[in-house]
């Protein structure tokens, strides 16, 4: 085909046309076409790792052939867990009202057990202790309960059968205690060190660098226990080698609370000025800060999806924080400090207030602008029987279970919570019910699959992607010795600037400086001198044009000298 063409002369020139491409015309998808496109729009949704690869725009047909071989299997993999969720049989259940004038959290514990089946009425029970108060803390498979008294007492059982385990009397201080990988080992942060027990309460290990730690956390898929001390240093210990990978000092004194991201591996850790600073083995300073409360963080808590924090302050304020964007979405108030706040399977939060536990349903769940909305009424309430002897200290979920566990001063109470535990489970990550085959094997893949200290970042999905660098940057960030980018540039700059006198580098730093707001001794004398020069300088121009008269005073001028 071919077309007239006017050029910037004003001639006419004849061009040829491109043959206009033969597409098909879009036909319209069947309901089948329409139904498929729409399960795998859902599957992507909820099991999807990101946007696929955009085909269309790779030149290269060797390797669109291989990402659409492997966006092939991403589709298939997804669209096999959207048609496994028929197997999930189990739900979970929740109080409902009958009525709109009915409230849950006016019903009470004793109603609810009755209500119950018998198995599960008999998960809640009472334990009469006398050395605490107790900090308690269940595994993650949530088989076996480790209670740690204050005064010393040490106590691990399998809380669903009674069957004790092992028992210890330290007779020193006990700050906290955590479970590690399995249930055959726990840390125990002791009056001056950190010790590690086996299942049989034998201590195989102490960690002497850890001075008056007084939180604890485990890093599961690093084997990374986590410790910050009185001192304010955090320190990160590799619990298969037993070697201390990072040591950070959060320079804000004592911490007051202490809490790890799901999602990322991050740690959390409160201070007493009411900020919360986010850290990672990685690095030496704090990934963020933020201002949480206005006076000191109590206590802090992590939802499952890594999403959301709950802080709560001395100020009686518990504020719900979205951790991606960096801000608050909500602020509750509270009768008393939040010491202690946890959250379940489900999204249930259970937050703790003098003798009192709040549990609330809906701080998580996510309205039509994709944000929390906020909770008008908790789920359920519970106080403590005998006031200040029972007082509670730490609350903490069962996992795979509806259970809460509030530890105090006299013991331990298990409380059940409809709704709170997820009822369907991954055998092959974690099982309540595994063997002790069964755990070997679990335990020497997990060690086979550690991940790495350096993959603790804000952002997890950083593994994979393309590192865009130049082999110099690469090679410079190997070479510690050598200067960075920064540092090079301004050497230069010092170089091709270099002057003398008034143009020299401390004149032209004196100058940036300024000084215009500081007003001293040597100041005030210069601006004295000053004046009276001027006034000098004044008197003798009138006196000369007195002189001369009115016809010659013209030119008189001002001295130079």
């Amino acid at each position: 085909m071919e077309r007239l063409v006017e050029n910037a002369e004003g001639n006419l020139s004849i061009r040829n046309l491109h043959p206009p491409t033969k597409r098909k015309p879009t036909a319209l998808l069947s309901s089948e076409a329409k139904k498929k496109q729409l399960q795998l729009a859902e599957a992507r949704k909820k099991y999807g790792r990101g946007r696929p690869v955009r085909l269309n725009q790779v030149k290269d047909k060797k390797l669109k052939s291989r990402l659409r071989g492997i966006e092939n299997k991403y589709q298939d993999a997804i669209l096999g867990a959207k048609d496994a969720e028929i197997l999930l049989e189990n739900q979970e259940g929740f109080l409902q009202s009958e009525s709109e004038l009915e409230r849950t959290y006016k019903v009470r514990q004793d109603d609810i057990t009755e209500a119950v089946g018998v198995q599960q009425a008999k998960k809640s029970f009472e334990l009469k202790l006398d050395l605490g108060p107790y900090t308690a803390n269940y595994t993650r498979n949530g088989k076996q309960l480790l209670l740690a008294g204050q005064k010393g007492h040490i106590a691990t059982c399998d809380w669903r059968s009674g069957k004790p385990g092992c028992e210890l009397n330290l007779n020193e201080t006990v700050r906290d205690a955590k479970w590690l990988h399995n249930d055959q080992y726990f840390a125990v942060a002791q009056k001056k060190h950190v010790y590690i027990y086996d299942a049989a309460g034998v201590e195989i290990h102490v960690l002497r660098k850890y001075v008056e730690t007084s939180h604890l956390e485990f890093l599961p898929y690093h084997f990374l226990l986590a410790g910050v001390e009185n001192s304010g240093f955090l320190r990160y210990t590799d619990t298969s080698t037993g070697q201390i990978v990072a040591e950070h000092p959060t320079r804000k004194g004592p911490p007051t609370a202490l809490a790890q991201n799901p999602y990322n591996a991050i740690l959390h850790v409160g201070h007493q000025n009411g900020t919360v600073s986010l850290w990672s083995p990685n690095s030496t300073d704090a990934l963020v800060k933020i201002q949480a409360n206005v006076g000191a963080v109590r206590s802090i808590a992590v939802d499952r999806s890594g999403h959301y924090m709950l802080t709560g302050g001395q100020d009686s304020r518990l504020k719900l924080w979205d951790v991606r964007a960096l801000k608050e979405v909500h602020s509750y108030s509270t009768r008393q400090p939040a010491t202690s706040i946890t959250v379940s399977d489900r999204g249930l939060a259970a937050i703790l207030t003098n003798t009192a536990v709040t549990i609330w349903k809906d701080l998580f769940s996510t309205g039509s602008s994709n944000e929390p909305g906020k909770a008008q009424s908790p789920y359920l309430n519970y106080h403590s029987p005998l006031g200040a002897q029972t007082k509670p200290s730490t609350i903490s979920f069962c996992p795979f279970d509806d259970i809460l566990g509030v530890s105090h001063a006299s013991g331990f109470t298990s409380l059940v919570v409809p709704g709170a535990g997820e009822p369907n489970y991954d055998a092959l990550e974690l099982n309540p019910y595994e063997t002790r085959v069964q755990r070997r094997e679990a335990e020497v893949k997990s060690l086979l699959t550690k991940l790495q200290p350096e993959t603790i970042a804000m952002d997890p999905n950083f593994i994979g992607a393309l590192d865009i660098r130049s082999a110099e940057e690469r090679a410079r960030e190997k070479d510690l010795d050598a200067p960075s980018r920064e540092e090079e540039k301004l050497a230069k700059l010092k170089e091709r600037n270099r002057g003398r006198g008034k143009n020299s580098a401390l004149r032209r730093h004196l100058r940036k400086k300024g000084g215009k707001n500081i007003v001293d001794e040597k100041r005030v004398r210069m601006e004295q001198m000053r004046h009276e020069k001027a006034e000098r300088e004044k008197e003798r121009i009138t006196g000369e044009k007195m002189e001369l008269g009115p016809a010659l005073s013209r030119f008189v001028g001002s001295s130079r000298k």
